[in-house]
């Protein structure tokens, strides 16, 4: 039936109210789990260290009655290492006019953009915690940067077309091509390969409790035959104890949590060609730390104009304890 001529729509009206839900819908994923997983320590300087050491080998020998020593063993000095601090940092810039107009969604625009800057400052930090990369020393004109996890992780490893890391003198440096995983064309996670980093970590004395993997690497963990059953119990710990764990896995050498990290899926740089390579990572979390020289925080800058400036900063490094205490399965598939 057609519209009369006369009749006065919505097409020609001006002044009607619109309706914009009072909703802003953002489901980025901000969980963090390495971060929350590991402990936190303070840092006094943009460089930190910390030193291990490790006992002599076993001897089944013996000496003989009345050992008159003559020759004393040389002692072994402790082994020094060390991290860099990097900055992580957000800002932005809020004029006064936005922040006194009426909104949708939030009431105060600075306390909005504040908020929001500050989740994606824990991002960052957890994507640069999980980078494979070596520590960046920094000058006027370049940033520092922490030496990443995988960085470190250099004796519990099972490689598949990927390379170790190499460094010495305490710190992988980014300067040479040794001092991270040079990855290539990988391989699908298969347990076995769990399996023997798991016994490698027990041979030196790790004692790894969560395995760190993408989404995709999650689904295929899920497959391996050590998964335990729904009703199995982690040692009479509380789950919630365990951030973002899905599963159980029951080794020979020990139990994992299993937990998926988002963040994987970007981590790893591209190997041989454009082949994308993932890892999953052994983590012992009381052998790893956040060092926090300067802590999450919000700080207004000084006022210069009809605007209010914020800044959202971090400054931290990722202090492994002792490599031998993790593992690593390196140069697997990222998808299927």
């Amino acid at each position: 039936m057609a519209t009369l001529a006369t009749t006065f729509e919505t097409y020609q009206s001006i002044g009607d109210r619109e309706d914009l839900s009072d909703l802003i819908a953002d489901i980025s994923p901000t969980q963090t789990p390495f971060q929350s997983n590991i402990g936190t320590r303070s840092a006094e300087n943009t460089y930190f260290e910390w030193q291990t050491d490790e006992l002599a080998t076993p001897s089944p020998a013996g000496v003989v009655e009345g050992n008159n020593l003559a020759t004393f063993t040389a002692t072994s000095p402790t082994t020094r290492l060390g991290n860099y601090c990097q900055i992580n940092m957000r800002d932005f810039l809020i004029s006064g006019t936005q922040q006194r107009v009426e909104k949708a969604g939030r009431a105060s625009e600075v306390g909005y953009q504040a908020a929001k800057a500050a989740k994606e400052l824990k991002r960052n930090v957890e994507k640069a915690a999980l980078w494979n990369q070596g520590a960046v020393v920094g000058d006027t004109d370049v940033a520092r940067g922490t030496a990443g996890f995988p960085a470190w992780v250099k004796s519990n490893v099972v490689v598949n077309a990927a390379t170790a890391p190499t460094w010495s003198a305490g710190t992988p440096i980014q300067s040479t091509a040794t001092d991270i995983w040079a990855l290539g064309a990988p391989t699908i996670f298969l347990e076995s390969m769990l399996q023997s980093a798991m016994q490698q970590c027990y041979e030196s004395g790790g004692e790894p409790t969560m395995l760190m993997v993408s989404p995709y690497n999650k689904t295929v963990v899920s497959g391996f035959s050590g998964i335990a059953g729904s009703r199995y119990n982690v040692d009479g710990a509380e789950p919630s104890v365990i951030i973002g764990a899905a599963d159980i896995y029951v080794s020979d050498f020990g139990n994992l949590s299993v937990v998926p990290n988002r963040f994987f899926t970007t981590v790893i740089d591209a190997g041989a060609g454009s082949l994308m390579n993932d890892w999953g990572m052994l983590v012992d979390p009381d052998e790893v730390k956040l060092s926090t020289l300067r802590p999450y925080s919000i700080e207004a800058l000084a006022k210069s104009g009809d605007a209010d400036k914020r800044m959202a900063l971090v400054e931290w490094g990722l202090q492994v304890n002792n490599e031998k205490a993790h593992g690593m399965v390196a140069g697997i598939k990222a998808v299927a």
